[in-house]
């Protein structure tokens, strides 16, 4: 069986000073029309991915605000994990043949886990295309086990495989829902979907990636990896994947030390267990690098952890983060949030977070990120600017409270619904 994971609580309260009461009182208010609803979240990995982080903060808020809310992580072998980063890349552009060996090994492993599921609950949320069968291999035990289910993806599906989306969509119109991060990502396919709810992924506050730290742990964490906080300090928070361009920054990178030759550039990552392709293209990125000392590629091999990257952010005169596609970019969330001057790739998600010119430059070629990156570091006062400005957006659109209030709206949509339908059926039979 699917075990849950273990889960620290957190209060809704505490995030008051950030949000204000009066939007705690209207998700308690919200959450009380549920109070005692079960929610039980499904994802491919417990720690490595945006998805896991926001779900260390989301399941708990749930059962703050009343709800009874589990997580359990699916299983699977390399070759499952192989199959399904496949699927990802091609959801986001890339045009690689789904062969019928593939489908038998997703369709195979996502079986063997729907026979591991158990428990009963009021909704099933089921996290990108990884477990994304799984209502369908559960036949007519689905209902028993989720009375609503809620297919959740993360990613950028502006761009994606047609060939793909066909062999999926049987399998997404099984739930009873669907939430994107933009309301473009369906595109012409929405009609032949479950309803669509656009939510957008946000960050807490109080995670140990957030909460303030003072210069001295700053300037320290740098130092301990060879980083001098004196000098400018360029940074992009990803993981080694072609959709993240680690390549494209270095590039910039190297464009930018020809005017500011003291310039350093730190790349850092969290190498994910559904993620074996993380592991080539870090050894790309690093041949890339060359002998360059003045690039640090880092990840959760070399102790970087939560507190580490929050430090690493903080101590960044600017921020990266140079995507080709991007489902949301909680990178870019973190940073503006630390009042860093941000400069993205004009995709996704991104473009809902950075305001060109406002609270960072979107740029859509690597000469194009290099010069933002001159601007922001010749331009103090204006930086500052910048990250005050960023600071702002966070706070009033992607803060955990913002997603919590998103599902529960959700949730209570679902079983208006559902209410109306049987009224129409019971007066239907009536006649």
């Amino acid at each position: 069986m699917l075990v849950s994971l273990p889960i620290s609580p957190k209060a809704l309260a505490d995030y008051e000073v950030f949000v204000g009461a009066d939007n705690i009182l209207d998700i308690r208010e919200l959450a009380g029309e549920m109070a005692g609803s079960s929610v039980l979240h499904v994802n491919a990995t417990a720690y490595g991915g945006g998805v896991a982080e926001m779900l260390y903060t989301l399941v708990p808020l749930m059962q703050d605000a009343g709800l009874r809310a589990d997580w359990k992580v699916i299983q699977g072998n390399d070759e499952f994990f192989s199959v399904t980063k496949i699927m990802h890349n091609c959801l986001q552009g890339m045009d690689i043949p789904i062969t019928t060996n593939m489908k038998q090994i997703y369709e195979h492993q996502v079986l063997a886990n729907a026979k591991m599921m158990d428990g009963e609950y009021d909704y099933v949320v089921v996290h990108d295309p990884q477990p994304a069968a799984l209502p369908h291999f559960l036949g007519e035990a689905r209902r028993k086990i989720g009375k609503k289910w809620i297919w959740r993806c993360h990613l950028d599906l502006t761009e994606f495989s047609v060939e793909l989306w066909e062999y999926l969509l049987p399998f997404i119109q099984q739930y009873d829902g669907v939430i994107f991060t933009s309301g473009h990502y369906a595109g012409e396919y929405e009609d032949r979907m479950p309803p669509i709810t656009v939510i957008t992924p946000c960050i807490d506050p109080l995670s140990p990636k957030n909460t303030p730290l003072d210069h001295q742990t700053v300037t320290r964490t740098l130092r301990k990896y060879g980083i001098d906080p004196e000098r400018p300090l360029i940074t992009q928070v990803s993981r080694y994947d072609p959709w993240k361009d680690p390549l494209g920054v270095i590039d910039a990178y190297r464009i930018v030390k020809k005017e500011i030759p003291d310039a350093q550039l730190l790349l850092a990552a969290s190498m994910a267990t559904d993620d074996p392709e993380s592991w080539h293209y870090y050894e790309k990125t690093a041949r890339h690098a060359g002998e360059d000392s003045d690039i640090f590629l880092l990840s959760n091999l070399q102790g970087v952890g939560n507190l580490e990257v929050n430090a690493f952010q903080r101590g960044s005169d600017v921020v990266v983060q140079k995507s080709i596609q991007e489902g949301f970019g909680l990178t870019v969330t973190e940073a503006l949030w630390k009042e860093r001057p941000v400069i993205g790739g004009k995709v996704g998600g991104i473009v809902l977070q950075i305001e060109d010119g406002v609270n960072g430059h979107l740029v859509d070629s690597s000469q194009a990120c290099a010069e933002s990156i001159l601007k922001v570091l010749k331009d103090k006062k204006g930086a500052v600017r910048m990250g005050a400005a960023g600071r702002d957006t966070v706070r009033e659109r992607f803060l955990s409270t913002v997603n919590l209030k998103g599902y529960l709206e959700l949730f209570r949509g679902l079983d208006v619904a559902k209410e109306q339908h049987e009224r129409k059926k019971a007066v239907h039979e009536q006649h």
